[in-house]
């Protein structure tokens, strides 16, 4: 008896915390994303406003990640209240949210390596540049990696359906290892993340590795190679992020066997904060002030328009247009 009131006062005692904790750690995590996401929707605005942001394939793939990373946060802030709050969802809403954060991640994969491609077609084969990348072929690499990045999640959601009997209740907590109990979820899960890791890894290397060369070797413009070089190693650095961020589900499971409720909790919120806020939202802020003509209009919406309009017209209107 004694020993049950033990146990009932540590989780009375434990429960005190979350509740006392949890509520600031998740304010300080939601309003961080918030003011993430407020960038990220003042440079999709800012794109919107110029024509040449419009028809340039480097601007609209850049276009394309800010929605993938804008969406892709604001799922994984959903699903992260949904787990620090303890909120069970409805089985068949739980799936459409997993295998929709599933296909962003996995298009934003992808997305690196069209990105990558495009700056190694500018330098390495300039002539053929406007025609390779041209507006309508540029969306149509968009639609062919939205075709393979949904791949994993519907052939989930066949299973799911169709198979899987190991779901039974209505209302879960929503996370891939709850709903996805079947070995086959996990061997696909490996197998596509397996592909689309060393296929993105290899485009960027080779064009990393391609645009190297041309800098070295490149009589003319060694500056737009160097530029177009950072660009990519800029990609290869996102992709070590991506990577990096697979490795949360298995620490936090870890870490919840091998430790109490509290310490995983931290380790949740340290995850979410450094692997999932800082990397969708810092490298598409680095990789657009890089340009200058883009920098310049966002900075002016990004400010109400309390910075000069001059400066903007002089830079974006002059017609100096960054395309490396």
């Amino acid at each position: 008896m004694s020993a049950f009131n033990g146990s009932t006062s540590n989780l009375t005692q434990i429960q005190y915390l979350v509740d006392r904790d949890a509520p600031v750690k998740t304010f300080l995590c939601v309003s961080s994303c918030v003011i993430f996401l407020y960038v990220n929707g003042v440079m999709i605005f800012t794109l919107r406003k110029k024509t040449v942001f419009q028809e340039k394939s480097r601007y609209i793939l850049f276009g394309h990640m800010l929605w993938l990373d804008t969406l892709d946060l604001f799922m994984s802030v959903v699903l992260f209240v949904c787990a620090v709050s303890r909120i069970f969802i409805l089985k068949n809403i739980c799936i459409i949210l997993l295998a929709a954060a599933q296909s962003l991640y996995q298009v934003a994969l992808l997305n690196l390596a069209l990105m990558s491609l495009e700056r190694y077609v500018a330098i390495c084969i300039p002539l053929r540049h406007t025609e390779i990348t041209s507006y309508r072929r540029t969306n149509m690499a968009i639609g062919v990696v939205w075709m393979i990045g949904l791949i994993q999640s519907l052939s989930e959601i066949i299973i799911f359906y169709s198979i899987d009997s190991t779901n039974t209740v209505m209302n879960l907590f929503c996370s891939r290892t709850t709903l996805f109990r079947l070995q086959i979820y996990k061997k696909l899960e490996i197998a596509f993340t397996c592909i689309f890791f060393v296929l993105v890894s290899f485009v960027i290397i080779f064009t990393y590795a391609s645009i190297s060369a041309v800098a070295k070797t490149a009589s003319g413009d060694k500056m737009s190679a160097k530029k177009a070089n950072k660009t990519v190693l800029l990609h290869l650095i996102q992709l070590g992020l991506c990577a990096a961020s697979i490795l949360i589900g298995v620490i936090q499971e870890a870490i919840y066997v091998y430790t109490d409720y509290m310490t995983s909790l931290h380790v949740m919120y340290f995850c979410f904060v450094v692997f999932i806020i800082f990397p969708k939202c810092l490298s598409p802020l680095i990789y657009g002030l890089r340009d200058q003509a883009f920098s310049s209009l966002f900075k002016y919406y990004f400010t109400f328009g309390l910075k000069k309009q001059n400066s903007c017209d002089t830079e974006i209107g002059g017609g100096k247009i960054d395309t490396n």
